[in-house]
């Protein structure tokens, strides 16, 4: 197999940001032409930390909120526990990772009227970003899970067009999640939507179905994600003895034709059949 475009980058400056729980770290990457961020709103790199004693690197997905040059800026949430969390929250200039997998899924379709936005804490930098990209006139129904009310202060100024619709308090780990319930009683527009979503799993999991079974949306108007899974831990041991069928999913999906939208929506069915 081979080995994924990466480069070396250096912690320049860590700041705060709107939100107590989320920090901006912006790195020099060393080689950016081997990098190849995609240039989409939710583009995304896989950060390689180095492990303490030397052992195998911890990787973790963060959004990258703006690049420039040989300058990439992360949006990381501080949230959860291990070697991760406590470098996200600890990083200073100078300290050193390797970025590879720069990656995006945000692609609304040329006759999309208006765009269903959601996200967790996990996904608000994307979603941020989305929002500062898209031309003002742009219909946009921001559906947005925070821990606090102090989280919406990480959002930029919202343009006309954009309805917010917080829900705060629940979810991100710290309660039982509400965002699939409260995009289940959203009032939609008219016309063409595109949503893009940036979650947990679960979450993600109820969104795609609504808006596929009850809305009758065509795959390509969704790209829904699951950023994390609630629970990791206990799923990934019930996951572990059917892995390969599973995964076997997704790879005849592929083989078949299907795009990788189509692919990731039937491998998470069969997922859900198997009561993941």
């Amino acid at each position: 197999m081979t080995a994924p475009p990466e480069s070396l980058a250096t912690v320049v400056t860590a700041q705060p940001t709107g939100s107590p729980r989320i920090r901006r770290l912006v790195l020099e990457v060393a080689e950016p032409a081997r990098l190849t961020v995609p240039d989409v709103p939710d583009a995304a790199v896989g950060v390689y930390l180095p492990a303490p004693g030397g052992g195998a690197p911890t990787a973790r997905n963060y959004s990258v909120r703006a690049q420039d040059g040989d300058r990439v800026t992360l949006d990381v949430v501080l949230h959860g526990h291990g070697h991760a969390a406590a470098w996200a929250a600890a990083a200073a200039p100078g300290a050193q990772v390797t970025l590879a997998y720069g990656h995006s899924w945000y692609a609304p379709q040329p006759e999309t009227d208006w765009q269903l936005l959601v996200a967790d804490l996990a996904g608000l930098p994307a979603l941020a970003r989305i929002v500062e990209e898209l031309p003002q006139q742009v219909p946009v129904v921001a559906v947005v899970e925070v821990a606090d009310e102090s989280d919406l202060g990480y959002l930029p100024p919202l343009p006309t067009a954009v309805r917010l619709v917080p829900v705060v308090g629940s979810g991100n780990g710290l309660a039982p999640s509400r965002l699939g319930r409260t995009v289940t009683d959203l009032e939609l527009p008219a016309g063409r939507g595109y949503c893009w979503l940036g979650a947990e799993a679960a979450q993600a999991r109820a969104v795609r179905k609504l808006l596929r079974r009850e809305n009758r949306w065509e795959t390509r108007q969704l790209d829904v994600l699951g950023y994390w899974r609630e629970k990791q831990e206990r799923w990934a041991e019930r996951f572990a003895p059917v892995q390969e069928q599973l995964l076997a999913v997704y790879d005849r999906a592929v083989a078949e034709g299907c795009s990788d939208a189509e692919a990731t929506e039937r491998y998470d069915e069969a997922l859900e059949r198997a009561g993941l």
